[in-house]
């Protein structure tokens, strides 16, 4: 049902965990379903150069989210901008249609910190 990978990012997730003063938190999720990401960026020079989550979820929700942290680690604020769930799913190699869902809520998560940062941007500015 689940690919190795899934497996894997769910046995051992990266980046687990939060970000103290983070440059951007954004939290998606619906806890009706049971799904809630909350993610945390720290950005210098328009770069990401760290991202931890915290998801309460499915095993699915735990892979995706920790998937999606691993694909925008490095990357610009732009590059990260374009990460797309089905980019998720792929690297993930798949997932059931029933958890597509949560690849949605990983992409959601990220760009929402995003957004997040950016309004603190122009505040400060």
């Amino acid at each position: 049902m689940y690919s190795d990978k899934v497996m894997d990012h769910f046995s051992n997730p990266r980046n687990v965990g939060e970000i103290e003063n983070a440059d951007g938190i954004g939290m998606v999720g619906n806890a009706k379903c049971g799904d809630i990401m909350k993610m945390f960026i720290k950005v210098e020079k328009n770069v990401i150069t760290d991202v931890k989550f915290k998801t309460f979820g499915c095993g699915a929700a735990i892979a995706t989210s920790s998937m999606s942290t691993e694909m925008v680690k490095g990357k610009t604020i732009e590059e990260a901008m374009a990460l797309t769930n089905k980019a998720v799913a792929e690297a993930l190699d798949g997932l059931p249609t029933q958890k597509i869902h949560c690849s949605m809520l990983a992409e959601e998560a990220i760009h929402a910190a995003i957004e997040d940062y950016k309004k603190k941007q122009q505040q400060g500015d």
